[in-house]
């Protein structure tokens, strides 16, 4: 095996393994709304995830790779050893999101270990960090609670008011069941459009690097390969981890119906989307999606309560820690493989 061959080969298992610890996580905000008000089976949901997340990454993931393979570090300084520790941290603090079976930001714990390896080389571009991608994360995720909040209060005061059977007739119609999967469906074609970019993008650069063809050119092309490669291992994440969280936030939070998971899924899908499309701006569709599901929630059951449930606790208690340790083992390999003269 030539040594060039080695170092593709590496950085792409541990990308795979990767996008497969993403596809469990990423499961929970496409498909939690469906499953959480029973209009889908589980073991349809592997299957159709996988296809939409690769048809999202195809078409408009372009932007967002651009930003993981080029936009905070300079894609000349993407190479085998730097992208693969950028992977792997993110991996490992993804796996450990999964094990615990809490979905997690694999964009925000992308965009840590790549800070971690910038940081450390100093070559961070720290306007596009402190101004355009870390705003985004506080703003939308607001954006999408209060969305859904205003909805929902004006849609349960007036059931509420005529009483549960209206409410019951409205959540059994087969029309909204077919809008709920077709919203499950657009919303796995958002993370798609987001979050293979997280593994395709500094692949993408590291490829063009290692094999010394022009950057501007041969980004997309490269990128598109990237993506057919780890686009499918989303999938099967999906069926490996992907119940488990799946269960978490869509059982455990509220027990929402079917008129408000069309509300959850369309807002935090558009959101997420746009972002993409807009700015290229890698974005946590995880805290979009429950930040909706917040939202609706305390539309019907006040701030006291929603915010009492053990799961949403410990869902904000490990969005701190994921990155966190994302960013902590990307500084940490840096420093190792620097010391050993392994760069």
């Amino acid at each position: 095996m030539s040594p060039l061959f080695s170092h593709l080969l590496i950085p792409f298992i541990i990308a795979m393994l990767l996008a497969m610890t993403m596809g469990g996580s990423g499961t929970a905000p496409a498909f939690s709304v469906a499953y959480g008000s029973n209009v889908i089976r589980k073991s349809l949901i592997p299957g159709l995830f996988g296809i939409m997340v690769f048809l999202g990454a195809i078409i408009a993931g372009k932007g967002t790779a651009s930003t993981m393979g080029k936009g905070l570090l300079s894609p000349d300084l993407m190479n085998f050893t730097v992208v693969s520790i950028i992977l792997f941290s993110v991996f490992v603090a993804m796996l450990i999101a999964n094990i615990v079976g809490i979905p997690q930001s694999t964009s925000q714990a992308t965009v840590l270990s790549v800070v971690g390896a910038a940081i450390y080389l100093g070559k961070l571009n720290s306007h596009m960090l402190f101004y355009e991608i870390i705003p985004t994360w506080f703003i939308l995720p607001i954006i999408s609670f209060l969305l859904s909040f205003i909805i929902g209060k004006y849609i349960y005061k007036p059931i509420r008011k005529t009483g549960f059977t209206i409410s019951k007739k409205v959540n059994d119609n087969f029309l909204l069941k077919g809008i709920i999967i077709f919203m499950s469906l657009y919303v796995a074609f958002s993370i798609g459009s987001n979050n293979v970019a997280n593994a395709a993008g500094p692949i993408a650069s590291m490829t063009i690097n290692e094999l010394g063809i022009d950057k501007d050119s041969n980004f997309v092309l490269i990128m598109i390969m990237a993506t057919l490669i780890i686009a499918p291992s989303f999938g099967i994440g999906s069926s490996i981890f992907g119940h488990k969280i799946v269960k978490n936030t869509g059982k455990e939070i509220v027990l929402f119906g079917r008129f408000e998971a069309v509300i959850i899924a369309f807002v935090s899908g558009s959101l997420l989307l746009l972002a993409a499309l807009t700015k290229g701006i890698p974005t946590s569709m995880v805290q979009l999606n429950v930040g909706a599901i917040i939202g609706i929630g305390v539309a019907k059951l006040g701030f006291k309560n929603i915010f009492k449930k053990t799961a949403v606790n410990k869902f904000f208690a490990m969005w701190i820690i994921s990155p966190a340790v994302s960013f902590s083992i990307s500084v940490l390999l840096m420093y190792l493989v620097d010391t050993f003269g392994y760069f």
